[in-house]
């Protein structure tokens, strides 16, 4: 008898540990969410739209993009925060999910408790553009151009205060010394628009964005913010050459999952991303969308997350920079 009843018991115990696995290794079951905390049509929005058909083909199951704008990425992402850590509900995001803690007083969710990262998706640079009206032609010129003059005679275009518009600029005034006044407008179009019309002097958009209205000489691009050169714009120098040595700024993205999702399914997810980012097909579609793919384990994604909360806290409290 007691025999039977430790062997029923053991039974019962395996039973116990196997579930999970088994769970684990049959996810996913159904369509998985991946929620893009900004509107439709930006640089976040088509990095979803891009990856969603080929994470999905590899997952098995559908990747449905489904856009949650506000607060700077804060709403969607914080609904993503909340979601039942199943790995069925995903958050896409930018630098504003590092940005945002320093820029808030007060942020709806912890981005260090209560999200972890899935994986990177790619990197994008931004190019330093400026009204065809303005009398400069390259980075040098332009500063010398801004220090002959009253700080803050020159004002930039951005897509709001704290999105990568912002801090491409931030980060150009700190390294070179400037005063460059914020001019924040409700997207990166309306910011291109007064550049190209001479109501702001300058912005930096992404290269995407920005290319047409280069290529149709509607705006002068000076300098990408990158380390390398582009090739949606090979002509075009890095602001490091133009006359900016020690600038450089590329925008990531990344996909988070809620905190207590399973390592299982995390290390899924992961896997079957970075197998559809190493498609010819995805990465050749990706690099000519201007997005340069880019593949991570969750720890990797997750220290670069954590150094750049620690970067970009510094950046907005020197800047003396404040949420809208």
């Amino acid at each position: 008898m007691k025999v039977r009843h430790l062997l029923c018991a053991l039974t019962a115990a395996a039973s116990c540990w196997t579930a999970p696995a088994m769970a684990a290794d049959a996810f996913p079951q159904r369509p998985i969410t991946l929620v893009v905390p900004f509107a439709p049509g930006g640089s976040v929005d088509i990095a979803a739209r891009l990856i969603s058909d080929a994470w999905g083909k590899a997952l098995g199951q559908s990747v449905i993009v489904e856009n949650r704008a506000g607060a700077s990425g804060n709403i969607g992402m914080a609904a993503v925060a909340r979601a039942e850590p199943n790995g069925y509900t995903l958050g896409i995001n930018t630098m504003s999910l590092a940005i945002n803690p320093a820029l808030f007083r007060a942020m709806p969710f912890d981005t260090a408790r209560d999200l972890r990262s899935v994986g990177t998706v790619g990197t994008s640079q931004h190019v330093l553009t400026v009204s065809p009206s303005l009398p400069v032609n390259d980075v040098k010129e332009l500063l010398d151009y801004i220090r002959a003059r009253p700080a803050n005679a020159l004002s930039f275009g951005s897509a709001g205060t704290g999105s990568t518009f912002h801090m491409a600029a931030e980060l150009f005034k700190a390294v070179s010394g400037t005063q460059i006044l914020h001019v924040p407008y409700k997207g990166g179009g309306p910011a291109m628009v007064d550049t190209i019309s001479g109501q702001v002097q300058m912005s930096f958009p992404v290269l995407s964005a920005a290319k047409p209205q280069v290529d149709g000489k509607k705006l002068k691009a000076l300098g990408v913010t990158g380390t390398t050169r582009s090739p949606l714009l090979p002509d075009v120098p890095t602001i490091a050459e133009s006359g900016l040595p020690g600038y450089a700024f590329t925008t990531w993205f990344a996909v988070s999952a809620p905190a207590g999702t399973p390592q299982a399914v995390v290390d899924t997810l992961n896997a079957k991303l970075a197998q559809a980012l190493q498609s010819p097909e995805l990465s050749g579609r990706m690099r000519r969308e201007g997005f340069d793919p880019l593949v991570s384990t969750p720890a990797e994604t997750d220290a670069m997350v954590k150094g750049e909360m620690t970067r970009w806290a510094g950046i907005v409290k020197d800047a003396g920079i404040e949420a809208n």
